[in-house]
């Protein structure tokens, strides 16, 4: 029984990593998506991580994308942007490689 029982800890342990890694690119993900968005509206320095930071917690109020792309869309709106949602998702798309990448690096 001890050789299943380290399999199935084995398992555990590889499903924590697997979901820690996942929020870590979804969390940088959003931020990078924040700071593009941010340079759209005209932020800078703090104002951009600020906002950036947003989106990141507004990510995590609810699964999934749509939060996030209906904010930007909102606020891209707000200041007169025509982004759509079809260019948003493929901006999170892309930052999602490179957040994989970033991490993998570290």
């Amino acid at each position: 029984m001890t050789g299943f029982d380290d399999r199935k800890k084995t398992a555990e342990n590889k499903f924590q990593l697997d979901e820690e890694m996942r929020f870590k690119i979804n969390a940088r993900r959003t931020k990078l998506l924040g700071l593009w968005v941010a340079k759209q509206l005209g932020h800078a320095g703090d104002a951009a991580e600020t906002y950036a930071k947003s989106l990141v917690v507004e990510d995590m109020s609810k699964p999934g994308d749509d939060d996030v792309v209906q904010k930007v869309l909102a606020d891209t709106k707000a200041k007169g942007l025509d982004i759509s949602e079809h260019r948003i998702r493929k901006e999170l798309e892309g930052f999602a490689k490179e957040a994989r990448d970033q991490l993998m690096k570290s």
